[in-house]
């Protein structure tokens, strides 16, 4: 199991008697660093540059088809000669006219590509185009139908992107929900005959049956992909790309919109996954959380987790649960979706959303904040598919009561964002102080699911373990995170912030002048 967060106080209220003198040294630059960006705040432009050379941790809550731009995908799906379709919203497999093929669309034709850029993504909605026509929510799902036939090069390629656009925005970590073709495949080829919860064991013995196969093609796959990826990056070389850097690990999901035994195989092939494969650190579901069928088989969906969750109890489970907000479904669905995911073993919450909407609110968080449940703060997408932001938005509800939060991007490329631009939200609509973002740096390592132990004790972020209490800089310390991989990323993000604080912080001074 992971450890724990107790984070009832910011770092910035801590006495050096609370704190272990390891962190009270990591502490002495932070003053200074916080006193310019509280000078920044009112200049968004130069809170950006600051905040982009911020070391921030991991981004937890990413998913690999939505991290690549759509600019991404068409010239991925441009080098495999496919075509755009009649409405010009779509890529659709060849042959077709020359004046739809997307190298011709790319090079020729600006505003229809614009318009394609438009129609997969969120850009058009985010900047007043189709507003008045279409939903942020509809928007956002119905991009991802848009991508049409996959290009050889799509998962090797965003797992390309994944990596750069991390390093560019000094993430350091990152668990991608993502699932090998051979899973997709399996799932919707699976049979549609009904199920309830009384046949789970029976369904689920059946399909682990004839399971390895289809795992042996995931891991393949996997292997073959990284490999590209790594390649194109240049890992191996003598001047490899800072996006090798990053340290990857993977989250299989399962569906939650559709048929209940597709579902079912989803998920059992999801765990299958993740038991067998270490890359794969975790389990989530998919699919939004208000369509017909996702809440109508809710209960279903969690009886299944937790049924899996009790025969693979290796793998960590992160749940999408309350991605919903007020009048977008009816009052019925929000009075308790994330408190039945965690009573079906979710260690973090995806969004959590509507967490003040649910019949026991209070109590849920205070189970959070005591089990160290964490939540996967995604501002920018809460923003554009939910239209919940500034005020209404629960982040700070969640950090008064104690619960472990973390910032993360979601599907930034659908939503043309990036890590930073959740920093900059986070400060300028949502009131956190330097202290409060380096806080949420330090949960999002705490609470990933990669292996080893940790640099906190019991997870209170205030106080190192004992090998690094007197200083990280400790023999016993850096033995530690030399073997343990959690450790490691977190002793390195200690060591970026003291440089970030001592030298390029300093440095940025220039910009607050009047």
């Amino acid at each position: 199991m992971k450890p724990g967060l107790a984070l009832f106080t910011s770092l910035a209220a801590l006495s050096p008697a609370v704190a272990s003198p390891a962190v009270a040294q990591a502490q002495s630059g932070e003053a200074a660093a916080s006193a310019l960006f509280d000078r920044l705040l009112d200049n968004p432009p130069a809170l950006r540059v600051f905040l982009k050379a911020m070391p921030k941790g991991g981004d937890l809550h990413n998913h690999l088809g939505g991290t690549p731009y759509a600019e991404d995908y068409l010239r991925w799906a441009a080098d495999a000669d496919l075509c755009v379709d009649e409405g010009g919203t779509a890529i659709v497999a060849a042959p077709c006219p020359d004046d739809r093929r997307l190298k011709y669309l790319g090079e020729r034709a600006p505003f229809a590509f614009g318009k394609l850029i438009d129609a997969m993504s969120t850009r058009g909605l985010q900047h007043g185009v189709g507003a008045n026509d279409v939903s942020g929510h509809t928007q956002f799902f119905s991009s991802f139908e848009r991508f049409g036939p996959e290009a050889p090069d799509t998962e090797a390629g965003s797992m390309v992107v994944a990596r750069q656009v991390a390093a560019g925005d000094r993430v350091a970590y990152v668990e991608l929900t993502h699932n090998p073709a051979a899973l997709i495949a399996a799932t919707l080829g699976a049979a549609t005959k009904p199920l309830d919860a009384s046949g789970l064991s029976a369904f689920y013995d059946r399909t682990m049956r004839d399971a390895k196969p289809i795992i042996d093609r995931a891991i393949a796959e996997l292997d073959a992909n990284e490999a590209a990826a790594r390649k194109t990056l240049a890992c191996e070389g003598a001047q490899p790309d800072p996006g090798c850097n990053v340290t990857i690990r993977y989250l299989a999901w399962g569906w939650r919109d559709l048929p209940p035994a597709q579902a079912f195989t989803s998920l059992i092939l999801a765990f299958a996954l993740a038991d067998r494969d270490p890359r794969y650190v975790g389990i989530n579901i998919v699919q939004p959380e208000d369509w017909v069928i996702a809440r109508r088989d809710y209960d279903l969906h969690m009886a299944m987790i937790r049924f899996l969750g009790q025969r693979h109890p290796r793998v960590h489970r992160t749940l999408h649960a309350g991605e919903l907000a007020f009048g977008l479904v009816p009052p019925a669905a929000l009075r308790d979706h994330i408190a039945k995911a965690i009573d079906a073993g979710a260690e973090r919450i995806g969004h959590g959303t509507a967490i003040a909407y649910e019949d026991q609110a209070a109590a849920t968080m205070q189970r959070m904040a005591r089990d160290h449940i964490g939540v996967e703060i995604n501002l920018s997408s809460n923003d554009v598919i939910l239209g919940v932001k500034g005020d209404a938005h629960p982040l700070r509800l969640y950090r008064r009561m104690g619960v472990p939060v973390m910032l993360s991007t979601d599907d930034q490329g659908i939503l043309r964002t990036d890590m930073t631009n959740e920093y900059l939200r986070a400060a300028r609509e949502q009131a956190m102080s330097y202290a409060d973002l380096k806080q949420m740096a330090r949960v999002s390592l705490e609470q990933a699911f990669i292996a080893g132990e940790s640099l906190w004790t019991n997870g209170r972020i205030s106080s190192a373990v004992a090998p690094c209490a007197a200083a990280f800089t400790a023999p016993a310390c850096r033995a530690l995170a030399k073997r343990s991989p959690k450790a490691a990323l977190q002793l390195k993000l200690e060591e970026d912030y003291k440089h970030f604080e001592d030298v390029i912080a300093p440095s940025l001074n220039n910009m607050a002048r009047p």
